[in-house]
């Protein structure tokens, strides 16, 4: 299977960004669900459907793998891969940019408004 470039997962969807920041340290799902949530301040709550959907696709496209079940009967902890750090950290400079152009465009429009008001 050839390898994909980190910029061509971008842009991800905020359930994998979220994910994937999760995972900085080893979860397992329900760990995962709760910490998405509270990073997210309520906004993306995960159903154990959609969170293990997304762990499968993220585990076969090598952003995240699973973890041995050492001391544990049932659950799997999953851990973000050094290709999956590179794709998130990507999508962290890209969401920066674009807050940063619309700040500055914003800045701009407020700059034009106010020379108008002084006409």
């Amino acid at each position: 299977m050839k390898k994909k470039n980190a910029e061509s997962f971008l842009p991800l969807t905020h359930t994998t960004y979220y994910i994937l920041l999760a995972l900085i340290e080893p979860l397992h799902g329900y760990g995962i669900m709760k910490k998405v949530e509270k990073m997210s301040k309520g906004t993306v709550r995960l159903g154990p459907g959609t969170l293990y959907g997304a762990l499968s696709k993220l585990e076969k496209q090598a952003l995240i793998v699973k973890l041995d079940e050492v001391n544990s009967e049932r659950k799997k902890s999953y851990i973000i891969t050094d290709f999956g750090f590179e794709v998130v950290t990507l999508e962290f400079k890209r969401l920066e940019d674009l807050v940063q152009l619309s700040h500055d465009y914003l800045q701009e429009l407020g700059g034009r408004e106010n020379e108008e008001k002084n006409l």
